[in-house]
């Protein structure tokens, strides 16, 4: 057995959870919030309930020093010898990893080299590598790529029609995310269908704030909706998706605005919060469609019809289809959404069922008996698969 610490840094924070392997059993979990600001705030779950401290933060290490400690004070564990590996979520891999590794030296100057590609999340991982690194430098550590999982993708499906030099000299192709996530799903869904995940064909809808679809042919991803950035492929929670680039020059000249503000807006107040008017939330949008919105229910029209049409295309990509997997927090909670997604595709033998979609959070078909292509819900579990190749690492 072995205890494995899942660590997602971000820029002021630090999620946790420890599980107990191979059980994949969580033993506690929770976060640091606002390192390096005022108000800094640690929650951990003992025993389904939970525990605040709000102790001064100025840093990761810190962070870590007082994460660490809390886990011996409450008896969670009762040495930090009891961790045996560490998996921390490093959002860009670029082309450097395919796959996860163990962490060294070398590594950490690698994934600095590819953080102009993820700028706001690279260095952020960094800092959470190098603060457990210094207090617990000889526990093995693992780093999982959301990229790795893509970097199956055939030439043909990541390269951009633009002048070979570009991706040449500057690494300009498709990456795609949420890799650890749609790797989880796929292998998850073959296991709830009781066929080698060699055979299938399954479309992956991560559908959360952020949006990405996958193609999953025999295990490997083929195809993914997010492109160099997670700006690119459907429309999400703030995002725009895919747009006519032509249009960032023809904006900037009608508002006066930079490229970099054009970017802002498309990243952050477009997808459901522009369309509707209303909020990022789908729930939100829901309610105001049911009152009668109609920019509420075109947003999520919009929202819906990008995804069904990945679907299709991704079908007729891998040259079939045996299951839709839905994930993440609107994929696993939002009934309206996953109906409207589905309608439509039963001319390539999806079989929705409207009685059995009456679910939310938990693993389930959704498929009529007898559906030649399943549909299926499945929570994502990101953190099992930090500790899944921490173990395979790191051991």
């Amino acid at each position: 057995m072995a205890n494995i610490m899942a660590i997602n840094a971000g820029s002021s924070s630090l999620k946790f959870q420890l599980l107990r392997m191979p059980e994949e059993k969580i033993i506690t979990k929770g976060v640091v919030e606002r390192i390096g600001l005022d108000g800094s705030i640690i929650t951990i779950e003992l025993n389904e309930e939970k525990v605040e401290k709000t102790p001064d933060i100025p840093n990761h290490a810190e962070a870590v020093k007082i994460l660490l400690d809390a886990l011996t004070d409450y008896n969670v564990i009762q040495s930090l010898d009891e961790i045996d590996g560490i998996g921390h979520r490093v959002v860009h891999g670029g082309e450097k990893f395919s796959d996860s590794i163990l962490i060294d030296d070398n590594v950490i100057e690698a994934i600095e080299e590819v953080s102009e590609l993820a700028p706001l999340h690279n260095p952020a991982n960094l800092t959470g590598i190098r603060a457990f690194k210094e207090i617990l430098p000889n526990v093995p550590a693992v780093a999982v790529f959301d990229t790795a999982f893509h970097q199956s993708m055939p030439k043909e499906k990541y390269l951009y029609s633009i002048p070979y030099e570009y991706y040449e000299q500057y690494g300009i192709r498709k990456y795609g995310f949420h890799g650890t996530s749609h790797k989880y799903v796929g292998q998850r869904a073959a296991e709830l269908m009781e066929q080698p995940q060699t055979d299938l064909k399954i479309v992956s809808c991560h559908i959360g704030n952020g949006v990405s679809v996958t193609a999953i042919d025999g295990g490997e991803s083929v195809d993914t909706s997010m492109g160099f950035t997670p700006l690119a492929g459907v429309t999400m929670g703030t995002r725009s998706g895919n747009i006519d680039p032509a249009l960032i020059p023809f904006m900037m000249e009608k508002t006066n605005q930079s490229a970099e503000e054009i970017i802002s807006m498309l990243n952050k107040k477009s997808g459901l919060v522009g369309l509707s008017n209303v909020s990022s939330d789908v729930r939100d949008v829901e309610g105001k469609a049911n009152e009668g919105s109609e920019k509420a229910q075109t947003a999520l029209d919009i929202y819906a019809t990008r995804i069904h049409k990945y679907i299709g295309t991704y079908a007729a990509s891998m040259n079939g289809l045996d299951a839709i997997v839905f994930t993440a927090g609107v994929g696993e909670n939002s009934l309206t959404i996953r109906e409207k997604v589905c309608q439509g595709l039963e001319f390539m033998g999806v079989q929705f069922d409207k009685n059995a979609n009456q679910t939310r959070g938990e693993e389930a078909f959704i498929n009529k008996d007898g559906s030649p292509v399943k549909v299926l819900v499945v929570p994502t579990n990101e953190e099992v698969m930090l500790a899944r190749d921490t173990v395979r690492l790191g051991q």
